[in-house]
């Protein structure tokens, strides 16, 4: 059964060791994807999204060694087998659970930036259908950014249109709204993860927004989404 939602960026700059002489300025966003991870349960189905649908099992390992420094991740405790290249969102949600809760699991789930709103808030009904047959609790940690050109040093460029976007997903992330989240345009990065969120739980019964903010240009945010039967989300739970 579906327990709680949580949100944040596929952002390696989370990472002490890869953000370098910025760890400290990206503590916000960090502590802030600690504490959304935290309201999951024992058990986890991550989102993400990438050139084709695809799972990555919690038998897999992976390392940032891609990103610049060998940190190792597991999808699961106990793993001692070999790493493989992993995708980023995957990477992430090793991390995050390694940090916050070691003895759970992760299975991830990647979806395909082809899909359309429809392809991708249909996948998200099967995937809920999937999740609420399942005994006992199971959270979802949808791991996607918004746009990439909020600023002149962004990785995309700079593209003023892009503020007012990010600003609309900052806004429906942070109430629940996830009939904005149908409406998304290409330009929004992890695009097809939240269109996804948005077929899990088409009316959330609490949110609660944690972080939002552009370093480095990069559309970031960190949120809980309850669905219907969860308990309020409160300072205290998440």
């Amino acid at each position: 059964m579906l327990s709680s939602i949580a949100i944040v960026p596929s952002a390696p700059v989370m990472v002490p060791e890869l953000a370098s002489g910025a760890a400290a300025e990206l503590a916000d966003l960090r502590e802030a994807a600690f504490t959304a991870v935290g309201s999951l349960p024992g058990r986890w189905v991550a989102v993400g999204r990438g050139p084709a649908d695809s799972v990555v099992g919690p038998g897999q390992t992976g390392t940032f060694a891609g990103y610049g420094v060998d940190v190792p991740i597991a999808l699961a405790p106990g793993q001692s087998a070999a790493p493989t290249e992993l995708p980023l969102a995957a990477l992430v949600t090793g991390w995050l659970r390694g940090r916050v809760n070691p003895d759970a699991h992760a299975e991830v789930r990647m979806y395909a930036d082809e899909h359309d709103a429809d392809a991708a808030i249909e996948r998200g009904r099967r995937l809920r259908a999937e999740i609420d047959e399942v005994d006992g609790p199971v959270g979802v940690l949808i791991v996607a950014d918004g746009v990439h050109t909020l600023t002149q040093s962004a990785p995309g460029g700079y593209d003023p249109d892009s503020i007012p976007v990010q600003a609309a997903l900052d806004d429906a992330l942070a109430s629940g709204d996830a009939a904005a989240l149908t409406r998304l345009p290409e330009a929004v990065v992890g695009r097809v993860a939240f269109q996804v969120l948005a077929g899990l739980t088409e009316q959330p019964r609490a949110a609660k927004e944690l972080y939002r903010g552009a370093p480095y240009g990069v559309g970031y945010f960190v949120g809980v989404w309850l669905p219907a039967g969860g308990s309020e989300v409160t300072g205290e739970s998440v």
